[in-house]
Formats: C-alpha cells, structure tokens, sequence
C-alpha cells in the first residue's frame, strides 16, 4: 500500500479559527495551491477544496502533478487536461490504466467530476 496524502505541515501556518486570510508567507507544493493562494497570498476554506479536487484528479490518473513539472502553470495543466477530456466525452481515458477492469465506470465518473468541480476557476 502506498500513502497518497502528507504534508500537513501548512496547517501550522494558520490558528485554528481562522477561515480566510492573507499571507506573504506561501508554501506548500505548487501543484496544490489555489490560484489565488500562489498569486495573491489569499487563503480560505476554499484553498483546501482546490487542494483536494487536484488530489482527487490525481488519483484517478494515477499522474502525480509533478509529471507537469515543465509547464509554468501546473493548476491550468491539470485542470484544461481533465476538462477537455470530460467537456469532449472521454474522461474515461483519464482513468488511471493499472486500475484495468476492475474499475467501475460510473464511479472514476463522479471523481473526475467531484475533482472538476474542486479546481474550477468560479463557484456556481
């Protein structure tokens, strides 16, 4: 079994209470930050639902976000990545391949949407 979640070191940063803030001191993996966190330094509880839909896309490929280590935005690779596959019908393909026939459709579906709609740019 491999661990797929660490680093909780970030929740040192911030007390307890707080649910929204800004900070000059961004840290953390590239790959996870929201956008307006490793832009402008801003955090909320919305930083942490970015977070995990980029872990959650992570999973169901099976690709790390370090595999888009060349590109200078790591969040909009991922994420055009997963919405040009789901907006043409072939999210499927997304679909980590070691997964084999043991995967049920429907399920890796419903991820890759979940994940969707974690790292989208606007809230409904």
């Amino acid at each position: 079994m491999q661990p797929k979640i660490s680093d909780f070191g970030l929740a040192r940063l911030f007390s307890g209470s707080q649910t929204q803030g800004n900070t000059k001191r961004i840290a953390g993996e590239s790959g996870y930050r929201a956008p307006e966190y490793a832009k402008k330094g801003h955090f909320s509880t919305k930083s942490d639902v970015y977070s995990f839909g980029i872990l959650v896309l992570e999973i169901v490929t099976g690709q790390k976000i370090s595999s888009f280590r060349n590109s200078i935005n790591l969040q909009s690779c991922v994420s055009m990545l997963a919405w040009r596959h789901w907006t043409n019908g072939k999210a499927l393909e997304l679909a980590d391949p070691t997964l084999g026939g043991q995967r049920p459709e429907n399920e890796i579906l419903k991820c890759i949407h979940i994940g969707l709609l974690c790292v989208q740019e606007a809230g409904c």
